[in-house]
């Protein structure tokens, strides 16, 4: 698969799941909660304790999910997420050797910004999409006058991003949004029921 096309992707459902736990079993858990839900693309944060781990395990036991690693921020760290299994890399700043090292292995790469200035850098260093972090010091309405200037720019809003919230963020023009504790809180029931309402909810947000 392209880059371009694992971007796409990850993307489909305007939302993928953040998984970051205090353990790979509970990874793993939690990773297998918002799959079995209905949602396509889950990424392992490396603060996670060998998160490495559950990401080469659910390689295995996924091989049709869209698995990514978070909190990337050097080489090194990519090239051994990329070996675990990892099918694209998030970092929540912006690290042109995470962007190059991922890209030698044909893997996407989504740095963090917070400014037009980090926005228009970032894709100058070629990222694939940019993960708007944190979002909750910004809103939608920020986003979308953003967009205006730079609509060229695929924006990934991530960090207070909620079921509730999330269609406001697609309207606004993000390409996706990325979303932890909001649906893996509470187990896999609730995780299923809030996978669920936010995927009704954009789709109404479309």
């Amino acid at each position: 698969m392209y880059r371009w096309e694992t971007v796409q992707a990850v993307t489909a459902q305007r939302v993928f799941a953040i998984v970051r736990t205090a353990g790979p079993d509970e990874a793993v858990t939690a990773a297998d909660a918002v799959l079995e839900a209905g949602l396509n693309a889950v990424e392992i944060a490396l603060t996670t304790p060998r998160a490495l781990t559950a990401l080469a395990h659910l390689t295995e036991t996924r091989p049709g999910a869209l698995l990514g690693a978070g909190t990337v921020i050097d080489g090194a760290a990519a090239r051994a997420a990329i070996e675990a299994g990892a099918r694209f890399l998030v970092s929540p700043s912006l690290h042109p050797e995470v962007i190059r090292t991922g890209h030698r292995y044909g893997v996407p790469v989504f740095p963090g910004v917070s400014t037009p200035t980090e926005m228009v850098r970032a894709l100058e260093e070629g990222a694939d999409a940019l993960k708007l972090f944190p979002a909750s010091t910004v809103s939608p309405a920020w986003l979308r006058d953003v967009r205006a200037a730079l609509p060229q720019a695929p924006v990934l809003p991530t960090g207070g991003v909620s079921v509730e919230n999330a269609p406001e963020w697609i309207a606004a023009g993000a390409v996706a949004c990325g979303m932890g504790s909001a649906l893996t809180s509470g187990g896999p029931r609730s995780t299923g029921e809030r996978v669920a309402a936010l995927l009704h909810r954009l789709s109404e947000a479309r």
